[in-house]
């Protein structure tokens, strides 16, 4: 990561702690440990995204993890990657629209529901903490393609979630470990489809 993209995360970072006091946005559990809990969280999984990828989906964005955060990234990184975020609470969007100003970033941000979003292909689906995997599946249906990737990151139960999911869909999964949970894996998955 070079030195201007790490400088609009703190930038965001600060953002983040000062709307924090307005605006339930993560939980204040986790504020004092924001760069590890949040930041760090969604910018190991930048990693994962094929560099051939045109457009990514962030489902239940939040206050931007890990969408926003990749959006950033993908500023440099990938400057033809379009991010959308999606996020069906209004103060939410409110701070994701505040940030991508202050940070520059160009992103599409929909404030609505999930499932009353007209279908379309997205090549890189991503979702932190918003349900299972099988609901995410769900939720991602209308908008996969062959070559679709999904990156979630998940809690110590992904296993779990994995077997679940099995019953109703087909898919290739890896797992990789997270680094900023000893619990926690990043699932990717690729070739999905229902069964």
């Amino acid at each position: 990561m070079n030195k201007n993209t790490l400088n609009k995360l703190k930038l965001y970072e600060e953002s983040l702690k000062e709307w924090q006091q307005k605006f339930n946005l993560v939980s204040n559990s986790s504020l004092d440990h924001s760069w590890e809990r949040h930041f760090e969280d969604s910018i190991q999984l930048f990693s994962l995204i094929p560099s051939s990828s045109k457009t990514l989906f962030d489902f239940g964005s939040g206050a931007g993890f890990p969408g926003m955060v990749l959006a950033v990234m993908a500023q440099e990184a990938l400057p033809n990657l379009k991010v959308n975020l999606v996020e069906s609470i209004k103060k939410k969007t409110l701070y994701l629209k505040h940030v991508s100003e202050i940070l520059n970033v160009s992103v599409n941000i929909i404030n609505d529901r999930i499932e009353n979003i007209p279908a379309q292909k997205s090549d890189v689906i991503t979702s932190r903490a918003l349900s299972s995997l099988s609901e995410l599946l769900n939720y991602s249906e209308k908008f996969l393609h062959k070559n679709t990737i999904c990156i979630f990151p998940k809690g110590k139960k992904h296993m779990e979630e994995i077997a679940d999911a099995q019953k109703k869909w087909k898919f290739d999964f890896q797992i990789h470990k997270s680094v900023s949970s000893d619990e926690g894996a990043i699932l990717v998955l690729t070739n999905i489809r229902r069964k």
